[in-house]
């Protein structure tokens, strides 16, 4: 595995005896990997096979969802529920412990959305996700309707009364997003501009005082597309090469460089510390010297 040191330090973060391992290598294309602490499951889905999978070691790979509707973003609520960012169907939906289907979000102020992307859970319950209209253009991944009704791509906040508020709409292309620590920060990055933007997060879940935090760059192929922290509040986003990561301030510590094109990662294992990474055609993981943020189950 290559890795692109350009921090003194990054080694820490990857050390020098780390190797990629392949979870699976047949994908059409890959994206929403997360971590199941509950059952030390993986999680993930391909978007174009419109199937959910998990993984877990000694077991192996084993459909969850088939079709998926063509879902893309994947994380758990505080219950352990798989909460679904749906592509194609256009809505954000909930797998239920009993194998049911629970639609959380269809549309805003009388608008259908977009084609839901990346989505997070806060540790008070409320989902927020990203709206591009990606799906409405994308070749094996439409649904029935190609219509797009909203002439801007927003974030949204489902509060856990079930109310839907807009909490930005300056992008031009919101995708990947993610809560600091102590959730008082939320970073949202734009895939056409490659770039991350961070916003100071209110009480009452709207944000303020949006900034530039990044831009990543480089010659390779990537975009800025899933995004994570670790607990040292560095900053994981795929990019150019594969994932490129980024220290509190905002400077690029160094690349993960990973074969094809990254489009998402997700921290997992009982420590943290396994970097799960999906490409276009293959799921790579990749243990690290630092824990990210874990997906909180009660």
């Amino acid at each position: 595995m290559e890795v692109d040191m350009v921090s003194p330090g990054f080694d820490k973060i990857v050390p020098p005896d780390s190797k990629l391992e392949v979870i699976a290598n047949d994908l059409m294309f890959g994206e929403g990997p997360v971590w199941n602490s509950k059952t030390g499951e993986f999680f993930w889905v391909d978007i174009i096979g419109d199937t959910i999978w998990k993984y877990k070691k000694g077991v192996g790979r084993q459909v969850v969802v088939r079709p998926s509707y063509r879902a893309d973003g994947l994380t758990f609520d505080l219950e352990g529920r798989l909460v679904v960012a749906g592509w194609a169907w256009r809505r954000v939906w909930r797998l239920e412990h009993d194998g049911s289907i629970t639609t959380l979000c269809t549309e805003y102020d009388g608008q259908k959305l977009n084609t839901p992307n990346d989505i997070v859970v806060k540790s008070d319950g409320s989902i927020y996700f990203t709206d591009p209209s990606g799906a409405l253009n994308n070749v094996e991944m439409q649904g029935e309707d190609l219509q797009r009704y909203m002439d801007y791509h927003g974030v949204f906040r489902i509060a856990p009364d079930g109310k839907t508020t807009l909490v930005v709409k300056d992008f031009v292309y919101p995708n990947g997003l993610a809560f600091s620590a102590d959730e008082s920060l939320l970073y949202i990055n734009d895939t056409r501009e490659n770039l991350i933007k961070v916003y100071e997060v209110n009480p009452d879940g709207s944000v303020k005082n949006g900034k530039l935090f990044c831009k990543l760059a480089g010659p390779e192929a990537g975009v800025a597309d899933g995004m994570k922290i670790d607990v040292l509040g560095n900053v994981y986003c795929t990019g150019p090469a594969g994932i490129q990561v980024f220290s509190p301030k905002g400077d690029l510590l160094g690349r993960i460089k990973i074969p094809g094109h990254a489009t998402n990662l997700g921290f997992g294992d009982e420590d943290w510390k396994g970097l799960y990474i999906t490409t276009y055609t293959s799921v790579f993981k990749v243990r690290l010297g630092v824990a990210g943020l874990p997906v909180q189950i009660n």
